[in-house]
């Protein structure tokens, strides 16, 4: 029976067979690629994706002056900021 192999077994596989120095190199490297593309994951606590909408809803209605909603109010958005 063949079995498939994935990538990140195949990158394991390699790196065991490295010297201790070698795979504290492909560390380094490896927590310099995560630096370079950094990316925020909101979870719930149970690990499951939130949404946008999920993470700042306890900002939703924290303004209270300004019109209820811009897009009711096509002349609000037409006007010049104030200075």
């Amino acid at each position: 029976m063949t079995r498939a192999i994935g990538l990140e077994e195949i990158i394991a596989q390699k790196v065991k067979t490295l010297s201790i120095e070698k795979q504290q190199v492909v560390l380094d490297f490896i927590e310099f690629l995560q630096l370079k593309s950094p990316s925020v994951e909101f979870k719930h606590h149970d690990g499951t994706p939130m949404s946008a909408l999920e993470a700042a809803g306890d900002l939703v209605g924290c303004v209270d002056s300004g019109p209820g909603d811009l897009s009711t109010n096509k002349e609000y958005l037409k006007r010049p900021l104030a200075e």
